[in-house]
């Protein structure tokens, strides 16, 4: 069982920047692949970055040049920079765990922006 902790949200203007931070239970966090979704009221949760064990990343095309996913093996912890918000960026942002064929959550942390 790997149990992932969210935090970092908040409320911010249009324009601000937030960093939410994940942190990871299990000695094998290594080779977990990371992600970032997020799920506005009514709407489906969506992938909003991925990180692999390698590096690797992707982004959904709303986020790209905006949000920077990255990890820290060390920490047990990931990370989603968030620059430039808009509104339509409010959504509560979960944190994700793949690791041998299975998938697991936080509890979901809300990111509100607005004026």
């Amino acid at each position: 069982q790997v149990q992932l902790v969210e935090s970092g949200g908040g409320l911010v203007q249009p324009g601000g920047s937030l960093r939410l931070s994940c942190a990871a239970s299990g000695s094998s966090f290594a080779f977990y692949v990371m992600g970032w979704y997020r799920q506005a009221p009514g709407e489906q949760r969506d992938l909003v970055a991925r990180i692999t064990s390698g590096g690797n990343t992707n982004y959904a095309d709303s986020v790209k040049g905006r949000f920077t996913i990255s990890r820290d093996n060390v920490k047990n912890t990931v990370y989603l920079q968030m620059n430039s918000l808009k509104p339509e960026d409010t959504a509560v942002y979960y944190c994700n765990a793949a690791f041998l064929g299975r998938n697991f959550w936080g509890q979901g942390t809300q990111v509100t922006v607005s004026s």
